[in-house]
């Protein structure tokens, strides 16, 4: 009997966990094959040793599998604090929002200009992350379809998405039809923020896609808040608040 760990790149929730154990399963020699989402490994045990290009080959092309070693192993030990891990992953959307916040600030300190800085500030958000999401158009979909109830219940919604977005920062940016992206804002984020909240209440372990899926960012209140700054920015100047 042979057991070895590999490591599994490109699962978003448990649904793929379950397509990759049934994947690995079903090949002749295995034995058993366990994944772990959060650590995202697999135990596979077979009755005689298997060769990579196997392992592979049962997998689809989204996956990718690869032996870990030693010191993969110890950095996955399960006595590493979860939330320690969240925030280390979310450290890119930080990043990402200190930028756009220095960027919008800096175009708008003088004169000082509060609702351009807020549409400055929104524009680049959409861009930037619309960005990040057009990396990935084949895999983004069914990322955003684990949360997002429009886009389970339409796919084509999935895959227009990002264009979506990039529509809404660029008339944004340019003050085009402000009002009626503000309008957008409201409706698309306000669908995609529904799913965000039922799917932390449910506590399931998936992937946010919010900068697509080559970024891999857990799923958690920080997703909730940055859709919920959006729409109270939009909220503020459709009623002139600013």
């Amino acid at each position: 009997m042979f057991t070895k760990q590999y490591r599994i790149d490109g699962m978003t929730c448990d649904g793929c966990r379950t397509s990759v154990e049934k994947y690995l399963s079903s090949l002749p020699d295995v034995t058993t094959a366990k994944v772990d989402l959060k650590r995202g490994t697999a135990a596979i045990e077979s009755d005689q040793e298997l060769s990579l290009a196997a392992l592979k080959t049962a997998l689809p092309d989204k996956y990718t599998i690869a032996p870990v070693d030693v010191f993969a192993t110890a950095s996955l030990s399960p006595e590493q604090p979860v939330e320690a891990s969240k925030w280390v992953q979310l450290r890119p959307l930080f990043l990402i929002f200190a930028y756009l916040f220095t960027a919008a600030f800096l175009l708008n300190y003088e004169p000082w200009d509060a609702r351009a800085f807020i549409l400055d500030f929104m524009g680049l958000f959409y861009i930037v992350f619309s960005f990040f999401k057009m990396l990935d158009l084949k895999g983004f979909p069914a990322s955003f379809a684990m949360y997002d109830p429009l886009a389970a219940a339409v796919p084509a919604y999935g895959w227009v998405y990002p264009f979506i977005e990039t529509a809404l920062g660029l008339a944004l940016l340019m003050r085009f039809q402000t009002e009626a992206a503000l309008w957008v804002t409201l409706v698309v984020l306000g669908i995609t923020t529904i799913g965000v909240i039922r799917s932390l209440l449910s506590k399931k372990t998936i992937q946010c896609a919010c900068l697509g899926t080559v970024l891999k960012l857990p799923m958690t209140q920080a997703t909730l808040i940055e859709n919920c700054l959006m729409i109270f920015m939009a909220i503020m100047l459709l009623t002139k608040m600013i």
